[in-house]
């Protein structure tokens, strides 16, 4: 008698191949959903892999589209960035599979979904605070979580031994020293030789973009057109791009060419461990360049104050998997507000891994040259800027008097 119905997100690799057999083995009736979300794959043979297998049905759908315009335009417009540099591409990715699986499992009348993820990364927290948060009745199966697969898989050569012993095709597992996520927002490379955070990345790691010294010499120089906040169109000489899908894959081929998006860092997982990740991020990191460069000149400082605060908050939401957080709504409503303003263009230089802003201009462009100028009077009138000055020091020398008396010193300049 089965144990239910289980939609198992599946990637073909080795550990949902092994998951998704164990889980027949173990009396569930399992469906593979497999989400295109731009990674480099086989569809075809992953389908035909999950169906060798034993799975009931298997559903591979392209996301691409919906995940450039839902997910990733809106983290770029929000400029929500992890800890001041990583631009969240596994992050951003999990939240819309998760969406999609649980239709799946509605449609399927499926119990349970089950992912991949181990017991100690993000993955499984992005994934299941997901699946709650879009179906509060959902049972979640975490192979990694559970006490019967741990006994039966201690470590990847028991994983391996069991590919074997099933015929399960394992493609370069046994000798690919690393783990990736690959999706059109990025690459990663986490684990194996990368554990050691002293040990300099080897140039083979990188599978997505050039490396300096094989980038081109010379730029390419494109003009970047948006409207609140989001990329409308690219220039490129004569070329012109269009389309929320196509110009993030030209962006992404422009910026591999000229070796942009690199990053190497450890980062604080939010289970509470720190990792090492090698990150490739092409055409988001030139988004990411451009779009702050236009705010400098279409947003008002003090909502850009208001605005970088929620995105360090955003970030933290997207990395520790809270997407469909009420909270989150309540931020992306105020980001929507904050972008009303960000139309223009961004003329912008791609050059040995370089993304540089050269020049900017906007309809909605709060820089006056008259108040700016060096050369003119106009704007206002600069004798208002002592009582400016003035008033705005009265703190200042009363905490120096408080200070003197105390007998206390301040800090000295360096």
């Amino acid at each position: 008698m089965s144990k239910g119905k289980i939609v198992l997100a599946y990637s073909g690799g080795l550990d949902t191949s092994v998951i998704l057999k164990w889980f027949i083995e173990e009396g569930y009736e399992t469906v593979a959903y497999i989400a295109d979300v731009g990674q480099e794959e086989d569809f075809d043979a992953a389908r035909k892999k999950a169906e060798d297998i034993g799975a009931s049905a298997v559903y591979v759908e392209d996301l691409k589209k919906e995940f450039v315009e839902d997910y990733i335009f809106p983290a770029i417009k929000s400029q929500a960035i992890y800890e001041g540099r990583y631009l969240l591409g596994t992050s951003v990715a999990r939240p819309i599979i998760a969406k999609r699986q649980i239709e799946v499992a509605e449609k399927e009348n499926a119990q349970f979904v089950s992912h991949g993820a181990t017991g100690k990364g993000n993955d499984q927290v992005r994934f299941e605070l997901s699946y709650y948060a879009l179906n509060p009745d959902i049972k979640v199966l975490a192979p990694w979580k559970m006490e019967e697969f741990l006994t039966r898989f201690e470590g990847r050569t028991d994983m391996l031994n069991y590919a074997d012993q099933h015929g399960i095709p394992v493609k370069a597992s046994r000798s690919k020293p690393y783990s990736e996520d690959d999706n059109l927002l990025h690459i990663s490379h986490e684990a194996g030789i990368l554990e050691d955070p002293n040990a300099a990345c080897a140039e083979d790691v990188y599978s997505r973009t050039a490396s300096i010294q094989d980038a081109p010499n010379e730029p390419d120089i494109l003009t970047i057109s948006f409207a609140q906040g989001i990329p409308v169109k690219v220039q490129n000489g004569g070329e012109s791009v269009t389309g929320s899908l196509e110009i993030f894959d030209y962006l992404n081929e422009l910026g591999t060419k000229h070796g942009i998006g690199r990053l190497d860092m450890v980062e604080n997982r939010f289970v509470g461990i720190k990792s090492r990740g090698v990150y490739e991020t092409p055409g988001g990191e030139i988004l990411y360049k451009a779009h702050r460069d236009l705010e400098g000149l279409t947003m008002d400082r003090e909502v850009m104050k208001i605005r970088d605060r929620l995105s360090l908050e955003l970030a933290h939401l997207i990395y520790n998997g809270f997407w469909f957080a009420p909270e989150f709504d309540l931020i992306m409503h105020t980001m929507d507000k904050a972008q009303e303003t960000t139309n223009g263009d961004v003329q912008i230089q791609l050059l040995k891994g370089m993304a540089y802003p050269l020049a900017r201009t906007s309809q909605n462009a709060l820089y006056d040259p008259l108040q700016s100028s060096m050369d003119e009077e106009g704007g206002y009138d600069q004798k208002d800027a002592d009582g400016f000055i003035k008033i705005n020091a009265v703190r200042l020398k009363n905490n120096t008097k408080v200070a003197n008396a105390m007998g206390t010193t301040k800090r000295k300049a360096a």
